[in-house]
């Protein structure tokens, strides 16, 4: 009897193979019979602390087995902007996807392969080539696969790109998004990332089902629209399947061992706001120097992750990412007067541990998906700060619709005074809109924790998923 197998695709950045990853240890817990295959693409690009994840996962749980593709030499004139090349890997990816998928169907039966969707272009391969049922694994959540999906719609719709307009966009589910909220990448229609994007829109609507990192308590109205086909107005819409929240846990980490988790430790209960922007977010000198002033100002306790600036000018040589000094980079003497109040620490901090902790009653936060999950799981509020890809986006969606953060006001290049911040961490932590928001992210903390017991929501779409691939 041949063995079944589920392949997962993801884009190698280490935000996307996290939460795949994650997916595969769920079907991997609910259906041990059902091997796991995670397609892994080198990239030539910075992907985060994937080499980690993966040995991390392989000792583990060697039910998952990483297939690592080998290397592929890139064309000369192959773009070296990030959203083209994590679209366009996979494009020329497809031959060796398609043989690498009909090398294992020779031994197990695919029962499905899911596709992240930088991973659009093995669409082709997988369920118009071999035939394969092919899903979509959207890694952010409901209210973002509403806008992913009617973008075809407002493609079809209007003839200006983005940048072009200032106007609003009514689309079903969500609160209006400005033109100027859209993902930058998208904000010229006649670029390719702008295309890729609408073309994964077509396809995802045209897959055999689409999975997305969120649960129905959190996101209601974007679940009502999107169940309803309010978003692919002009055809069918996928089955979607909300099985969220899945989240790295941060339990690996020994609080014993770890500075923040040892300071936090002596800190009083709910009292400290911890400041972290993602694997990717990075600022200039002269914001980190406003952040700095705007905290010590605001006299809150703070737990602060702070990378290495890009230089200021070109030319300039900079130490590499991990070797530099937090003396040079922040005000005259501000480590030193603010050593009762605060840790600021370089590169990375275990975040999931570090939210759950008793200490921390506030996130500022680029609003990642991954990251607002975590927060929500813990039932700690935020203040959004967006950066950069679609978080903008999910700043509206935090603030307006889910009312789990504030916001923060920023120039239109994204600059932050240290007013706004010491403004804006001070109303989180001790004003009432804070005090409204925390008895929000509570609610949802309590939902987030009951949709993942047997009878859950996600726990019955997470079946519903199996289902539609057959006996198992």
């Amino acid at each position: 009897m041949e063995s079944a197998k589920v392949v997962l695709y993801p884009s190698p950045g280490i935000g996307h193979l996290v939460s795949m990853v994650e997916l595969g240890k769920l079907i991997n817990t609910r259906h041990p019979s059902l091997s796991v295959t995670i397609l892994i693409i080198p990239a030539p690009f910075e992907t985060g602390s994937t080499d980690e994840c993966i040995t991390s996962v392989s000792v583990s749980t060697p039910a998952i087995t990483f297939h690592h593709l080998p290397a592929i030499a890139l064309p000369p004139d192959f773009s070296s902007e990030f959203i083209d090349l994590a679209f366009g890997l996979p494009e020329l990816y497809n031959p060796t996807v398609h043989n690498t998928l009909a090398a294992i169907s020779e031994t197990s039966t695919i029962k499905a392969v899911i596709l992240d969707f930088f991973s659009n272009a093995a669409f082709r391969v997988s369920k118009l080539g071999l035939k394969i049922p092919t899903y979509y694994f959207y890694t952010s959540g409901a209210s973002g696969l509403c806008s992913f999906l009617y973008f075809t719609t407002i493609h079809k719709t209007t003839t200006k790109s983005f940048k072009d307009v200032d106007i609003f966009f009514d689309i079903p589910g969500v609160p209006p998004i400005h033109s100027s909220d859209m993902p930058s990448d998208m904000f010229d229609r006649e670029t390719n990332s702008y295309k890729n994007f609408i073309d994964t829109s077509a396809n995802m609507a045209k897959s055999s089902g689409i999975i997305a990192n969120s649960f129905a308590g959190l996101e209601e109205r974007a679940v009502k629209a999107l169940r309803d086909g309010n978003c692919i107005p002009d055809g069918p819409t996928p089955p979607i399947y909300l099985i969220g929240p899945l989240i790295a846990g941060g339990n690996q980490v020994d609080p014993n061992e770890n500075e923040c988790l040892r300071w936090l430790n002596s800190q009083p209960a709910k009292s400290v706001v911890f400041l972290c922007f993602g694997s990717m977010g990075v600022f200039k000198k002269p914001q980190l120097k406003e952040m700095a002033i705007g905290l010590e100002k605001s006299r809150l306790r703070f737990l602060w992750v702070v990378r290495n600036p890009p230089p200021e000018d070109e030319n300039e040589r900079t130490s590499s990412a991990k070797d530099f000094s937090l003396e040079d980079i922040l005000p005259q003497g501000f480590l030193a007067r603010t050593v009762d109040k605060g840790l600021v620490v370089k590169n990375w901090a275990p975040q999931p541990a570090i939210l759950s902790h008793d200490s921390v009653g506030g996130f500022v936060s680029h609003c990642g998906w991954n990251s607002s999950l975590e927060a929500v799981v813990a039932g700690v509020p935020m203040v959004a700060w967006p950066l950069y890809a679609e978080q903008k986006m999910n700043k509206v969606y935090l603030v307006q619709e889910i009312k789990v953060a504030l916001s923060l006001k920023m120039s239109t290049e994204g600059f932050v005074t240290a007013e706004a911040v010491e403004e804006t961490v001070k109303v989180l932590m001790q004003g009432e809109q804070g005090a409204v928001v925390r008895q929000r992210v509570s609610q949802m903390s309590k939902r987030a924790k009951a949709t993942l017991e047997d009878g859950g929501s996600s726990r019955v779409e997470f079946n519903k998923l199996t289902e539609s691939w057959g006996n198992i």
